[in-house]
């Protein structure tokens, strides 16, 4: 597509005949490509060389697409060279947004994408970000980007701009890209209307129209901040009450009989959204000279879980006067949620490291989890589990479907301190539980 005015692009959406690049094909992105690639010619880029030489298989390597479902995308195309998006009416563009070691937002993927999508699009084109940002990035950050990239300029209207935050759940096969309200923003009137053509052609929930692109994105950032919080109180509960004697899973169930009780449950907080997203609210705070106390209080209530549960197992085994240094400490699951194959910010990997600061041996198993990614960014071999007999504990950290079939009544359970992270086997079974 060249020389294409600005009004011609929401008509092709419309008719069927835009072409649609989507920018990223992780779990956000896959699903977007596949859905697009139903109705429209789809280019489906990603930089990864492992991950487009298996969908080419036929194989999501996330496992949250089936081969059904790629077999269904007739006109999608992947690739990893980004000169294949030249032409393209639109550009989806669904990467990680995530942060530095210092919990300040790294925008390089985000930039990188912005400036292959400003290099492949014409006049006319029809840009939308995905990805979970603060507000103003769009805007404020990508679109120069673009702008440098391309030699064109949003103001002179020579493209237009989107934002449609992604609301997958990894792991959810409920609330999937079809059937969730979808939010829609545009640079302008006949921005939205057209992002709005584009997501109503695949999803069936409905979609709410933001009244600017800053609404959209704060409107997506606090959904995780929200949860974040939530999480931290119970989190926070779970130690003061730890510290009294008390249940916090039946505090929980007595509470919960009231009807606006909102029954979150603590656990860690892991994984590229809920763990990290707070972080780019409270980034942008601090420019606009406002500290976002209670943000940030519950991001490090929530940072610490994992050394908190590694030192109650250390004292369970202390109790039972089961030796801490030397002794194997399994731990069941890896992922930062259940049934899901991501390991991306894992507080599990909290765990480990401060269990073998106590000089335990940690084996750490997950069947769903992929075994490279692990030992590439946490230099963790995954291994079946030991049998329980060797062992001086026992951590369920993560509450995959198939270890809540797992018989820990056995007589050979009682040998070894059991811990309960997520508070998936019965009351009574474990030693602990958070």
């Amino acid at each position: 597509m060249t020389g294409m005015d600005h009004m011609e692009v929401g008509k092709r959406i419309r008719s069927r005949d835009a072409s649609v690049a989507v920018v990223g094909l992780g779990y956000v992105g896959l699903p977007l490509a596949v859905a697009f690639g139903r109705l429209f010619r789809t280019v489906g880029f990603d930089v990864d060389m492992r991950r487009v030489g298996l969908l080419r298989d036929g194989t999501d390597p996330s496992g949250e697409t089936s081969p059904e479902d790629l077999r269904s995308a007739r006109l999608l195309s992947v690739t990893c060279d980004p000169s294949a998006m030249s032409g393209c009416d639109v550009f989806v563009v669904a990467v990680p947004t995530p942060v530095d070691g210092h919990n300040i937002p790294d925008l390089s993927p985000l930039v990188a994408a912005s400036r292959s999508v400003g290099a492949a699009m014409g006049k006319g084109s029809l840009v939308v970000y995905e990805s979970t940002v603060y507000p103003g990035c769009t805007e404020d950050d990508c679109v120069p980007v673009l702008e440098d990239a391309s030699g064109m300029s949003l103001c002179c209207g020579d493209f237009l701009v989107g934002y449609s935050p992604e609301r997958i759940n990894p792991g959810d096969r409920s609330h999937t890209l079809s059937n969730v309200v979808k939010i829609v923003s545009g640079n302008s009137p006949y921005a939205l209307d057209s992002v709005e053509a584009l997501y109503s052609s695949v999803v069936n929930a409905g979609l709410y129209r933001a009244t600017s692109i800053r609404v959209a994105e704060a409107a997506k950032v606090i959904e995780n901040a929200q949860r974040d919080v939530n999480i931290a109180f119970v989190n926070e509960l779970a130690l003061v009450f730890g510290r009294m004697g008390i249940d916090t899973h039946e505090v929980l169930d007595a509470a919960s009989t009231k009807w606006n009780f909102l029954n979150f449950r603590p656990g860690l907080v892991g994984g590229h959204c809920i763990g990290v997203d707070p972080y780019y609210l409270a980034h942008k705070a601090i420019e606009t000279g406002y500290h976002p106390d209670v943000i940030l209080s519950g991001r490090r209530v929530n940072d610490g879980m994992g050394r908190h549960v590694a030192g109650e197992v250390v004292k369970l085994m202390a109790r039972r006067r089961i030796p801490v240094g030397g002794s194997k400490v399994s731990v069941l699951g890896c992922t930062f949620k259940e049934d899901c194959s991501d390991a991306r910010n894992s507080k599990v990997f909290d765990i480990v490291r401060e269990l073998e600061s106590y000089g335990c041996e940690v084996i750490v198993s997950d069947p769903l989890a992929d075994a490279d990614f692990v030992r590439g960014h946490y230099g963790v071999v995954l291994s079946d589990p030991p049998p329980f007999e060797e062992c001086g504990a026992v951590v369920v950290a993560v509450a995959h479907s198939g270890y809540k079939g797992i018989d820990f009544g056995m007589p050979c359970c009682r040998k070894f301190a059991l811990y309960d992270v997520k508070g998936i086997l019965p009351s009574g079974v474990p030693d602990g539980r958070l």
